[in-house]
């Protein structure tokens, strides 16, 4: 598989699975034995579906933006912008308010299935947009 391939992949997770909620598409592109290295997700393809659906319950409009994307040999680079309106239970009831957010996201390819991925979203600033952060005295 190519890098224009595993950049392709890496597209489709994001605009057609995470954006649209075309969770189909996942169920070709990862090893059965991939490894879920972002702390707080799911660890099998049944399990992204579910997170994806959680997000996508917590920011009905929830769309992420493909800002940069670097692939050499097996493995590709993404820096996203995530950006949508907390309608739905997100660490508490919802809070009515828009987060616009960094996301960084890698994925490693062997025989041309995903069998890694790294995930750091800026929660700190997410957390701190929907007011779920305490303000000082």
């Amino acid at each position: 598989m190519s890098s224009e391939q595993h950049q392709r992949a890496f597209r489709l997770v994001i605009e057609e699975a995470l954006n649209k909620g075309n969770y189909d598409v996942l169920d070709g592109l990862f090893a059965p034995d991939y490894a879920e290295h972002q702390f707080g997700l799911k660890t099998t393809v049944e399990g992204m579906k579910e997170d994806f659906a959680f997000l996508r319950r917590a920011f009905p409009d929830l769309h992420m933006t493909i800002d940069d994307m670097i692939a050499n040999d097996d493995t590709v680079w993404g820096r996203m912008t995530a950006r949508g309106t907390n309608l739905g239970p997100f660490m508490g009831p919802p809070t009515g308010k828009r987060m616009e957010i960094t996301v960084i996201d890698i994925l490693r390819f062997a025989d041309g299935l995903i069998v890694d991925h790294w995930g750091s979203p800026d929660r700190f600033a997410a957390m701190a947009q929907l007011g779920l952060l305490p303000r000082p005295q």
